[in-house]
């Protein structure tokens, strides 16, 4: 039985990895500073969110983070769901799907408008399970570095 918590500061050294693993899989590299920093937003939970999921033996095999903002087409806020990450070793169990449905159930508690999220248009995987639970919003995203 899978299980999930928000993350915890005993969390972290299995966070990290799991962390680790969804920035390789995206190419990215950040510096320690910005995963320290990350890492304890995620724990005070006051601007971004995040939980991890375990398996049966206690074993840490995935990870969501999210954060809500104001909008201007609803009166209350919209839930953006930032990373997602199930070990590949642990993929196919529906790690995936339960932490999506702890991010929507929280959104729901707090009274959010919706639950939104991206990902790569290579990500035929993780595509799959984001076409069995959401709708595609028919929106491209663009980004502007500064």
């Amino acid at each position: 039985m899978l299980s999930i918590h928000a993350l915890t500061e005993s969390d972290h050294d299995e966070w990290l990895g799991l962390w680790r693993g969804y920035l390789t899989f995206y190419e990215a590299d950040l510096s320690d500073d910005v995963t320290a920093r990350t890492f304890g937003r995620l724990v005070d939970g006051v601007d971004l969110h995040g939980a991890i999921a375990r398996d049966d033996e206690g074993r840490a095999v995935g990870i969501v983070h999210w954060l809500t903002h104001p909008a201007t087409w609803a009166t209350t806020t919209y839930c953006y769901l930032e990373d997602l990450f199930v070990d590949p070793a642990a993929r196919g169990v529906g790690a995936g799907g339960a932490l999506i449905a702890h991010v929507a159930g929280w959104a729901r508690e707090n009274s959010c408008e919706k639950v939104y999220w991206l990902t790569a248009e290579t990500n035929t995987t993780a595509r799959a399970l984001y076409d069995r639970v959401a709708q595609k919003s028919g929106f491209v995203h663009y980004e502007l570095e500064l």
